[in-house]
């Protein structure tokens, strides 16, 4: 009958005109994300914390073997994380051998860390970790700087500590002095985070999302 036939296009065309404000919002959206200013340097400090805002005790790789007689950290930190439960150790040739135990699993961080030396960069499969970090304050940043196509500044910023409570002990605090450290600093230590510029805005170098 006539004037009951409907194009199949039409819908389509509808639909094609809504999303094009869309794309023209999220466009808008990415271009200011991408101002060097300081709600999105916010930004980028706050996401790079979330993912690698964590303070560890730089026990990469396991199980760790402790000398007898050694007068080394972990001849009293080792002890110390075998009565808190974390780990469980036993004697072979003149040494003690301690692995991590579920309770311990349960705190160490399967995220790479990267070691840099003078000479080398060792990466370590993840870490034994006590605390997390947030952002406290954005000090400030260096002017951009824009070289073989790569935009980079870097951030200070200061932090505040939200410890795991068995990391609130003294004995551990005083096993672990850079935790102790750590907590001390919170809220006057600034901390400097390398950025640099993708399509999406602004992110930590260390992510390494491009």
């Amino acid at each position: 009958m006539k004037g009951t036939h409907s194009s199949p296009w039409r819908g389509f065309g509808i639909a094609a005109s809504l999303a094009l404000p869309m794309i023209l919002l999220a466009a808008c959206g990415n271009e200011e994300a991408r101002f060097p200013n300081r709600d999105n340097f916010t930004a980028a400090a706050n996401d790079y914390l979330a993912q690698r805002g964590h303070v560890c005790l730089a026990k990469y790789d396991w199980p760790i073997k402790v000398a007898a007689g050694s007068s080394e950290p972990d001849a009293q930190q080792m002890p110390l994380l075998e009565k808190l439960g974390f780990v469980t150790g036993k004697d072979v040739a003149a040494a003690r051998e301690y692995a991590l135990t579920d309770a311990g699993r349960q705190h160490y961080l399967q995220v790479p860390v990267v070691v840099r030396t003078t000479t080398q960069a060792v990466v370590h499969p993840g870490d034994l970790c006590a605390a997390t970090l947030s952002l406290d304050r954005l000090v400030g940043w260096d002017p951009p700087q824009t070289r073989d196509d790569r935009t980079t500044t870097s951030l200070l910023f200061t932090y505040r500590i939200a410890l795991d409570p068995w990391a609130t002990a003294p004995e551990v605090q005083q096993a672990f002095p850079l935790l102790a450290r750590a907590i001390q600093r919170e809220g006057t230590m600034q901390m400097r985070l390398g950025v640099h510029l993708t399509r999406r805005g602004w992110v930590a170098d260390e992510l390494d999302l491009h």
